[in-house]
């Protein structure tokens, strides 16, 4: 995408760190043990592929209240996959890096959700 025009949403960046950090999930909760398949592996892999599905989702809506009701559930399965993602390293399920390099992407993702709301909102989304 040179020309800085969203033309579909997998122009958005917002979107692109969203699946970044659903892939890095998995990579993680590959590693959990296979009593977690079930349990908390299967929560972070829920709530973190949720966040990039509903900005995708909002956005084929064609609607900007839509869209902006569908950021705000991005936001909180990404709050969602944070709170697992905690749990998973205070029960031991991963090392305390790994837990800080994927809040500190959760944390970017979510000041760009907020960002996009706001512009969506303000009108100033260029479809």
């Amino acid at each position: 995408m040179s020309s800085g025009k969203i033309t579909s949403c997998r122009d958005l960046k917002v979107r692109q760190l969203a699946i970044e950090i659903s892939v890095a999930c998995y990579e993680v909760t590959k590693a959990f043990p296979r009593e977690e398949i079930y349990g908390l592996a299967s929560q972070i892999r829920r709530a973190s592929t949720s966040v990039p599905a509903n900005i995708a989702e909002g956005y084929g809506r064609e609607n900007r209240g839509s869209f902006v009701q569908f950021l705000r559930i991005a936001q909180g399965s990404l709050k969602e996959s944070e709170t697992h993602l905690i749990i998973g390293e205070r029960i031991g399920l991963m090392a305390p890096d790994v837990l800080d390099g994927l809040l500190n992407k959760c944390e970017e993702n979510g000041k760009m959700l907020g960002a996009l709301i706001r512009a969506v909102q303000r009108k100033k989304f260029e479809e």
